[in-house]
């Protein structure tokens, strides 16, 4: 299972980097591959390519803010998590998240 996922908050500090982290340590946890695109204070970090968005099978968007370029997704299954969710609850996101998509 692969995922993509972009982190976004309103300073875009602390919070964006701890919802990547959180996900990504969910994301090996329970088997899934995932890449975190990061939209920060110094502007987007770890950017998705067009290839690893097309081979997703799921789209996170972690954000408390608008993301920048969020057509890019268009077409995908999006999940839409809390940046505090996803700190604190990042690997029952994970969980579920993958129990609907093995149905």
């Amino acid at each position: 299972m692969k995922m993509v996922a972009v982190t976004s908050c309103p300073s875009g500090v602390a919070h964006t980097y701890l919802s990547a982290e959180s996900l990504a340590v969910a994301a090996k946890k329970n088997g899934i591959e995932i890449k975190v695109e990061t939209q920060g204070s110094i502007g987007i970090e770890n950017e998705l390519t067009a290839e690893e968005i097309v081979a997703a099978d799921i789209v996170i968007l972690t954000n408390a803010v608008a993301i920048k370029n969020e057509e890019r997704f268009k077409g995908k299954p999006i999940v839409r998590v809390s940046v505090g969710d996803c700190i604190k609850k990042g690997d029952a996101i994970m969980r579920n998240i993958k129990k609907k998509l093995e149905k």
